[in-house]
């Protein structure tokens, strides 16, 4: 389908609707506020961005799965969360590929490992998906090697199938990863990504949340795709490190900060293009000397006046990641269910309009209460 074909009809036509477009705290979600996005899938459980953490998280009651989307050499959009494939991949093991081992500087940050630009997608349909976090998650890793990659559209497809199956819409809350970077490599995601879209009833019509670090793409995204009923767009944020700057602000010599975009002033900025502020979950309520939540931050009420939705990353359920409030004995690597319901409660009391999580089941605790 041809970019021109795709603004002509399907999600172009939301563009088209009369009156001023409604702001994003007036478009949430019917029926199931806060969404919960599962991240990664129920990545908590299940090897990320693979069938069986979708499904898990589905099941389990996720109102979107997550799909982080990196390029190959052929240019197919490849559901990983990073281009560095070392980590979450049973490569190391295949002798076929070893020559293909590298070092690159990807957003300024220097890594060894193999680089999903350097493979096709059908090579990379001969490796198979390994957890990221064994030490802490060892009944995902007894997982390892169950399941293989996939790109966008088996994802999308898989959305689809389930809520059809199911009886409800489930969701695509998909970030576009390094679009800096791969534009300049001469592999672009956005015409990719927006071509994908458009050609699959699913991503036309269920809920969709695109969600990006950068800010130039989602800028492009919201004049190509204008304000269609389904779709959302998410600007992440972070406020650690102190001092960050998007990528696509680096490469063009601006100075713009992560904290920055966090100011009121910013946050009129973001809310010019996008519908939605994904900040980390210490920008809401930081942590103390002591490890304990302090006291939240101006940040969601800033945000709300400025028209936007609030829905900060990422809830996890180990000890290890939860504030000194709600962790349990036992260590960093024993799972705290409890700890993390209450820890996500808390949040919920701030303010915030949906979150995300990798155990989507306690999220939907979380929200009953």
């Amino acid at each position: 389908m041809r970019r021109r074909d795709l603004l002509a009809g399907g999600l172009a036509a939301g563009a088209a609707m009369t009156g001023a477009p409604l702001r994003a705290v007036d478009r949430l979600v019917p029926g199931r506020t806060p969404p919960i996005y599962a991240h990664r899938g129920a990545s908590a459980l299940r090897p990320e961005h693979t069938l069986g953490s979708y499904a898990k998280a589905i099941a389990d009651g996720a109102d979107f799965i997550e799909p982080d989307l990196v390029m190959t050499r052929d240019g197919v959009l490849v559901v990983r969360h990073e281009n560095n494939i070392a980590e979450t991949t049973d490569i190391a093991a295949h002798p076929e590929f070893a020559a293909r081992k590298t070092e690159k500087s990807i957003d300024g940050e220097k890594q060894v490992g193999w680089f999903t630009e350097d493979f096709t997608y059908a090579e990379l349909k001969t490796l198979r998906a390994r957890e990221r976090l064994p030490q802490l998650r060892p009944g995902s890793a007894a997982m390892d090697g169950w399941f293989d990659l996939l790109r966008f559209e088996e994802v999308i497809d898989f959305a689809a199938a389930e809520s059809a199956a199911r009886g409800r819409l489930v969701g695509i809350v998909p970030e576009i990863k390094h679009s800096t970077y791969f534009t300049g490599i001469g592999l672009a995601p956005e015409g990719r990504f927006v071509d994908i879209i458009g050609r699959h009833h699913h991503s036309r019509t269920a809920p969709l949340v695109v969600q990006s670090f950068e800010t130039a793409n989602l800028r492009a995204l919201r004049r190509m795709l204008g304000r269609p009923a389904n779709l959302q767009l998410m600007q992440l944020v972070t406020s650690e490190p102190a001092g960050l700057r998007p990528a696509d602000i680096v490469k063009a010599g601006g100075s713009l900060t992560y904290q920055a975009m966090m100011a009121p002033a910013g946050l009129a900025e973001i809310a010019r293009y996008a519908d939605i502020l994904a900040p980390n979950t210490r920008a809401i309520i930081p942590l103390g000397p002591d490890k304990r939540l302090a006291a939240p931050t101006s940040l969601v009420a800033d945000a709300h006046r400025a028209g936007l939705l609030v829905q900060p990353w990422t809830f996890r359920p180990e000890n290890y990641f939860l504030a000194a409030d709600f962790q349990s004995a036992g260590g960093p690597a024993v799972r705290n269910e409890a700890g993390s319901v209450a820890e996500i409660r808390r949040y919920l009391a701030a303010g915030i309009d949906g979150f995300f999580t990798d155990d989507p089941a306690l999220g939907v605790r979380a929200r009953a209460s």
